[in-house]
């Protein structure tokens, strides 16, 4: 994660600067203090802790709202004076309900809002959902439609057909997400193994 002992803190009084991004959109969502108490329970709990100057104490995003901020990686700057804190925000970050601190609206990738809405077919199960029903089916149901699309994926591809391409490749794109969600894996531990391996 970080190593607290090779940060500065004697800058703003044992505070220290730490800039909030979504770690898979790279949207800043806010920037908030932490001193050395804080920075041990975000590197202990993996929940982004701050020191909130106005209250005089500590406090943990989410503590009342429900809207965490779980911690992925911790950087600091060439001077240690200053944190890059990458997170998976649960639910909005701004105390106004906004998705950032700095007014911007989510513009996720359209593949992390197909899993938010997967996910929430898959926690509801509505009767008269395509997605709930492959989740009744189970793995092999799932499984075999992944074969199914990856197939015509390559159909598509050897036909030299752009249109019909771009079509089968969203299919296996959602099926796959489907089958992740059946596992239980999120697609942003897919993400940070494509992105070790760049």
């Amino acid at each position: 994660m970080i190593d607290p002992s090779k940060l500065n803190l004697s800058k703003l009084d044992g505070l220290i600067p730490a800039i909030i991004q979504d770690a898979v959109t790279r949207q800043v969502l806010m920037v908030g203090f932490m001193n050395r108490a804080a920075l041990d329970i975000t590197i202990r709990e993996k929940k982004a802790t701050f020191w909130s100057r106005s209250k005089n104490r500590l406090w943990q995003k989410g503590e009342t709202s429900g809207n965490t901020l779980e911690v992925v990686s911790m950087k600091a700057d060439c001077d240690g004076d200053a944190l890059l804190v990458l997170v998976n925000p649960k639910g909005p970050v701004c105390h106004t309900g906004s998705y950032s601190c700095f007014g911007e609206q989510q513009d996720g990738p359209v593949l992390q809002e197909l899993e938010e809405i997967i996910q929430h077919r898959k926690a509801t199960m509505p009767s008269n959902s395509y997605t709930a029903r492959l989740f009744e089916g189970g793995m092999p149901a799932i499984s075999q439609k992944v074969g199914e699309e990856a197939a015509e994926v390559i159909v598509a591809a050897m036909q030299n057909d752009p249109a019909a391409l771009k079509e089968e490749t969203a299919d296996l794109l959602y099926h796959l997400l489907v089958l992740l969600a059946e596992r239980g894996i999120p697609l942003v531990d897919v993400h940070a193994v494509l992105k070790g391996r760049m």
